[in-house]
């Protein structure tokens, strides 16, 4: 049964995707492998396809190279403190939680609506190498994409 509900959820994002991300004017970046949000900031912020804020309370969407329960946690303590605390003094107190991106980005770049919390858009773009010239690269392969899929429709 869990297999099933996988395809189905997908095909309900794709056909959600264009008319949420028409609303998607403002973005928080999370921290992603070899500090490519620095980059992809850099080029969302000079390209103006959507404003970058340094505030989570006041962004539309999430950009983010990884999903998962880590993901799910770190919005919810950025959207949500009053939940993330009450979660939080429900768990052990001895565990220590990492929030981490090392290890996890494999290319794929998400923008999470952050009040659905809903996967509106993704791309595949893996920079060759972590030099500084390959992620700014790799950053500008990024926001000119998602420049192109934001743009509406005629």
């Amino acid at each position: 049964m869990r297999g099933m509900a996988w395809p189905a959820s997908v095909f309900l994002i794709a056909l959600g995707a264009p008319a949420l991300a028409v609303q998607v004017q403002s973005v928080y970046l999370l921290p992603m492998s070899n500090g490519l949000d620095q980059f992809v900031a850099s080029r969302l912020a000079a390209s103006g396809a959507l404003h970058v804020v340094a505030d989570p309370q006041k962004a539309d969407a999430v950009l983010t190279d990884h999903l998962g329960e880590g993901f799910e946690q770190r919005l919810t303590e950025l959207l949500d403190p009053g939940e993330a605390k009450a979660k939080k003094e429900e768990k052990d107190k001895d565990k220590a939680q990492r929030f981490t991106s090392f290890g996890r980005g494999k290319g794929t770049i998400f923008l999470v609506d952050a009040r659905t919390r809903l996967v509106i858009w993704s791309s595949y773009h893996k920079p060759k190498n972590s030099s500084p010239d390959e992620l700014n690269r790799a950053a500008g392969r990024i926001v000119a994409r998602l420049k192109k899929d934001l743009q509406p429709k005629p």
